[in-house]
Order: C-alpha cells, then sequence, then structure tokens
C-alpha cells in the first residue's frame, strides 16, 4: 500500500470517528449522564459496552466524550499553528529586530519543560477546554515556529520571490499568496501533528485529574475506572478498553494522513 492509500485510509478513519461524535445525541442510546443501568453491568443488548460504577451507559459516554477529546485536540492546534506562523513566518520574512526578538522568546519557551509546566498551570486554571486548549497550544508552538522560519529564508531567498518583490509586491501579500501557499504541506503535516500531541495531552492530563470533572471525555473515563477500581473488579475490560481504544484509533489515523503528507510535500520539493 503506497504512502498516498495509507493517508487517505487515515482519512476515511478520522471522518467516522469525527462523524459519530458530532452524531452523538443521534447514536448515544442514553444521556451520558442518566443512571440507565445496575452498577458494573457487563455489556448486554440493553448496554453494548455496559454501564459504569453508578449505572451510566458507557457507550454514551463514549460518544459524547469524543466531543471533548477531539474538540481541544482541534482548539490546541489552532493556537499552536496560529502562534507558530505568526512568529516563524511574518517574523521571518520581515527580519532584522522582530526576528531577533521573536528567536529569543522562542528559545526561552524551549527552555521550559513542556509536560510539568503543562501540568502545573492546569492545576492552577479551572478546568475547561477553552483553558486547557490555551495552555497546550501556548506551550506547544516554538518547534513548529523554528521549522516554518526555516522554510521561509530559503523561501525568501528564492529568486521568483526576489522578483515578486522588485517588482513592488508588500509584506503581506508575499505571505499570504506565496509564502503560506509554498508551505502549505508542511502547515498540513504540522497541523496533523499538533492535533494528535493535542488529544494525547488532553487524555492524559484528564486521566491525572486535572480535567474537567463534569465534561465527558475519553482521558475522564479512564481516570474514573481508575479510581472505582474497575481493574480489580474486572470492569476495565468493557470500561477502560474502549476510550484506550478510541484514543489509539485516533491516532493512528493520523499518523496515516501524516504519512501521506509526508509523500506529498517529498513530491512537491522534488517538482520544484
Amino acid at each position: 500500500m503506497t504512502s498516498k492509500r495509507v493517508g487517505r485510509a487515515g482519512l476515511v478513519l478520522l471522518f467516522l470517528i469525527l462523524l459519530a461524535a458530532v452524531l452523538a445525541g443521534v447514536l448515544a442510546p442514553y444521556d451520558p449522564n442518566a443512571l440507565t443501568g445496575s452498577p458494573f453491568e457487563r455489556p448486554s443488548p440493553q448496554h453494548l459496552l455496559g454501564t459504569n460504577d453508578i449505572g451510566q451507559d458507557i457507550l454514551s459516554e463514549l460518544l459524547y466524550g469524543a466531543r471533548t477529546s477531539l474538540l481541544v485536540g482541534a482548539l490546541s492546534t489552532a493556537v499552536t499553528m496560529v502562534l507558530a506562523v505568526a512568529v516563524g513566518v511574518c517574523c521571518g520574512w520581515m527580519g532584522g529586530w522582530v526576528d531577533r526578538l521573536s528567536m529569543k522568546v522562542t528559545t526561552f519557551f524551549l527552555t521550559i519543560p513542556f509536560l510539568p509546566s503543562v501540568i502545573i498551570l492546569s492545576a492552577f486554571t479551572n478546568p475547561g477546554v477553552v483553558s486547557m486548549s490555551l495552555i497546550l497550544g501556548v506551550m506547544s508552538w516554538p518547534h513548529v515556529a523554528l521549522v516554518l522560519r526555516s522554510q521561509t529564508l530559503q523561501l525568501k531567498s528564492a529568486p521568483y520571490i526576489q522578483t515578486i518583490r522588485a517588482m513592488g509586491a508588500g509584506n503581506g501579500y508575499i505571505i499570504l499568496r506565496h509564502l503560506l501557499r509554498e508551505l502549505r504541506p508542511l502547515l498540513l503535516y504540522w497541523t496533523v501533528s499538533r492535533m494528535k500531541t493535542g488529544i494525547l495531552m488532553e487524555s492524559s492530563l484528564s486521566f491525572l485529574g486535572l480535567g474537567n470533572p463534569v465534561a465527558k471525555s475519553w482521558g475522564s473515563m479512564i481516570y474514573y475506572a481508575e479510581a472505582k477500581n474497575a481493574i480489580i473488579t474486572g470492569a476495565w475490560l468493557w470500561w477502560v478498553v474502549p476510550p484506550g481504544l478510541c484514543i489509539c484509533l485516533v491516532c493512528l489515523a493520523l499518523m496515516m494522513i501524516s504519512y501521506g503528507l509526508e509523500e506529498t510535500g517529498g513530491e512537491r520539493r522534488q517538482s520544484r
């Protein structure tokens, strides 16, 4: 199977997961917060994935939890990419003191340990989708910015870019119409990569109890399963495995898409 086919398969898998999250209100058999069965019910026709310790339907939790996990991944990725483009592309193109200052800020953020800082910030902020997305986004942009800046500096010296500048084109026009278009494969690759990181980090933080205790998410499902001794009672098979499998499937889909984008980017570079 070629990398393009792998990428398309990843897109299909991701689309199905996104569709299930969007249609959670239709697909979920019960309200995820309603007590619809006895505690620790095994999978049955009434509850396909069983129930948790208070009788909530796990399949319904799984579908609604996808919304939170995917939303945090998408929002944190948006924050990361906006900051990375602003610093890496715009400041790299402008050069001078703007570029030097932005690189000092980038270097400062790179010296901050990612995981400990995210955990500390999450512990001292109100748990929620927006706050978690902002924390993950603000702490994830420096590496992407450095890569984009490196590519921007190479494009900046390209003959056709120099010709466009000589014709009087403004900075905004060149960045929007030419630089970002040339950087599109790289931007798509890092968008997919950062979304995978965002989903994994949301699940990790929720598993540590730093997520919203009210909102359903895949990480919080595993957290409550561990807190309620699902491993000991045997309920882990239908309480822990499904959200863990969903996290793995989303990451697999995103990795497949990244693999496909690598070949597309390579072909684009060879054609120039």
